[in-house]
């Protein structure tokens, strides 16, 4: 009788290392090996909290209580320019949820995470990697707040720039609009700088207009709650 033939190992997604790697690059008329070492992404992030205008976790770093005793948030940003090792994560758009009991300090967040459904799968789990703080740097920090990982979906994720106004979709979770509040002069944004807040260290001021979130049980609206617009340049 013949032998059963053995069950083929299942294919894993392999990352590329978050050490050196290497890519090539012409020089003349041949390619040769170029250095690439750890990840980084450029571009721009807005956030909406259930915060009152303006956050106060962000100016004390974590460490004064939320409007309510507790931050309910959504947050996305537009990759303008990044890698993880040798591959590219450019032109990816990304949100998450974020559940935070108390002071952000404190820890114990829960968090789920959208990626666009236009990553490829190894591209996705290095954005898990790097949001998780796995990947450590300026992310870093994550891994000591985040309690509880909800999950990752693949769903198209849209960061549109309309004049001052950012509107983020994320699939049917997240349908939202924020945008800088009005100052003296209508030219420039009112905005915090010279900040040590770990996303940047500028920190542009708006509020939600329609805002909300519906998933994983949760039932947020953030319209004229606190919200946020910065440029980022994270890396690790």
């Amino acid at each position: 009788m013949a032998k059963a033939n053995k069950k083929s190992k299942r294919d894993k997604v392999r990352l590329p290392a978050a050490g050196i790697t290497s890519r090539m690059e012409p020089k003349g008329t041949e390619l040769v090996p170029v250095a690439e070492t750890g990840w980084a992404i450029k571009g721009e992030l807005a956030l909406n909290c259930s915060c009152e205008v303006f956050c106060p976790c962000d100016v004390s770093l974590g460490v004064a209580k939320p409007t309510h005793g507790y931050c309910q948030a959504w947050m996305a940003f537009r990759i303008d320019d990044g890698h993880f090792g040798g591959m590219s994560l450019a032109g990816i758009n990304v949100a998450l949820l974020l559940d935070i009991p108390g002071r952000m300090a404190e820890g114990n967040w829960t968090v789920a995470l959208y990626v666009d459904e236009g990553a490829n799968d190894v591209q996705t789990k290095a954005l898990e990697t790097i949001m998780s703080g796995q990947a450590g740097g300026t992310t870093g920090l994550l891994k000591l707040l985040v309690g509880s990982f909800l999950g990752t979906k693949k769903v198209p994720v849209h960061y549109i720039t309309d004049g001052n106004v950012r509107s983020v979709t994320a699939g049917k979770a997240i349908l939202a609009s924020i945008e800088p509040i009005g100052g003296v002069d209508p030219e420039e944004h009112v905005k915090i700088t010279n900040s040590k807040y770990w996303m940047s260290s500028t920190i542009i001021i708006a509020k939600g207009l329609k805002s909300r979130l519906r998933d994983f049980g949760r039932n947020w609206d953030f319209e004229e709650c606190s919200a946020q617009v910065v440029h980022i340049d994270w890396k690790g």
